[in-house]
């Protein structure tokens, strides 16, 4: 069986591959002797197929900006049959008026490596590989505990190449209190995650304003249109959507009463202000919130405002009801067993 190099492994080889030439590698010598591939002819894989695949990282290579050469026959450099390619090493070296620290090259290889593999953003990814093949590594203690960051929302990695390519996107969205999700056409500008829930933040070219909207209300797919828009529209976006979300929580502050020693304790405390009678904890949607705080029972009692208070109470009182009727159902059940 084949040896599993993931692609981004095999292309930070060419990468490297073609710098350290002056004239330049066939294909058939790159085939044949670069880990990604050889590891693939080695097992079998038809000739066609690894060029093909030799192909696409180079088309892939050239998308992120790495300047890959092709040297023709120089009787006629138009014959490409036995074309050469590297990469001019000046070309893709870092300017000569920049320079990283170790503990600064560790630190951005971590930034870049953070994101799991679904939800990876091609950025991070070139940055990495451009790290890499420079040949600079960082320093191994950082990197070896090295987070990872998934998503469970459909709708993430969609929103996230639409930010990317600056199409606009089309979904339904459902608010809290409506029967039925409204379509909206956004132009999405950031994602963030903040109190441990993922928005996209963009421009609502219905309502022609800036929205802030929150991924587990998405209902269904997320469409990318042909439509696109100002990339400079993104920059900045992303400290603008947490500063939106920042005032709103600063308008909104429920006070609780928190059992000491509780999970509801460890999660609220850390955002939480002690006050006479308990912690004034401040929130963004109700709704949400109120979802929070009835997960935690009886380890949390909301003193005000009333309108919180009353959403946890129906949302326990829910729980209770359909707790009791699972239990009646159970009850028929066995009932019906004994005749």
């Amino acid at each position: 069986m084949a040896a599993r190099i993931p692609p981004e492994e095999r292309q930070t080889n060419l990468v490297v591959a073609l710098m350290a030439t002056e004239i330049g590698l066939t294909k058939q010598q790159i085939l044949d002797n670069i880990s990604g591939y050889r590891q693939r002819a080695d097992a079998g894989t038809r000739a066609d197929a690894l060029e093909k695949m030799f192909e696409r990282d180079k088309d892939e290579l050239r998308t992120l900006g790495v300047p890959i050469e092709t040297i023709g026959d120089p009787g006629d450099p138009n014959d490409l049959r036995e074309a050469r390619y590297r990469i001019p090493k000046a070309e893709y070296d870092l300017p000569a008026d920049i320079a990283f620290s170790a503990a600064e090259l560790a630190v951005l290889t971590l930034a870049g490596s953070v994101w799991s593999a679904e939800s990876s953003s091609a950025d991070a990814q070139a940055g990495v590989r451009k790290i890499r093949a420079l040949g600079i590594d960082g320093d191994e203690p950082i990197i070896g505990f090295a987070p990872r960051i998934t998503v469970r929302d459909a709708s993430f990695a969609p929103l996230q190449s639409a930010i990317e390519d600056c199409r606009v996107v089309a979904f339904d969205y459902l608010k809290p209190g409506e029967q039925s999700p409204r379509r909206r056409r956004v132009e999405p500008l950031a994602l963030l995650d903040y109190e441990a829930r993922w928005h996209v933040y963009g421009i609502d070219l219905d309502a022609d304003d800036e929205r802030t909207f929150l991924l587990s209300r998405i209902v269904g797919d997320v469409t990318s249109t042909k439509r696109t828009f100002d990339a400079g529209l993104r920059e900045g976006a992303g400290e603008r959507a947490l500063a939106g979300l920042e005032a709103v929580a600063a308008r909104n502050s429920a006070l609780l009463e928190i059992t000491p020693g509780t999970e509801a304790a460890l999660r609220l405390g850390r955002r939480s202000t002690p006050q006479v009678q308990g912690f004034s904890v401040p929130f963004v949607d109700v709704h949400i919130f109120a979802d929070e705080l009835a997960s935690y029972g009886p380890e949390v009692r909301v003193v005000e405002p009333a309108a919180l208070r009353d959403a946890v109470i129906a949302r326990l009182e829910a729980t209770v009801a359909a707790h009791a009727d699972e239990v009646g159902t159970d009850a028929a059940r066995a009932e019906r067993g004994e005749r």
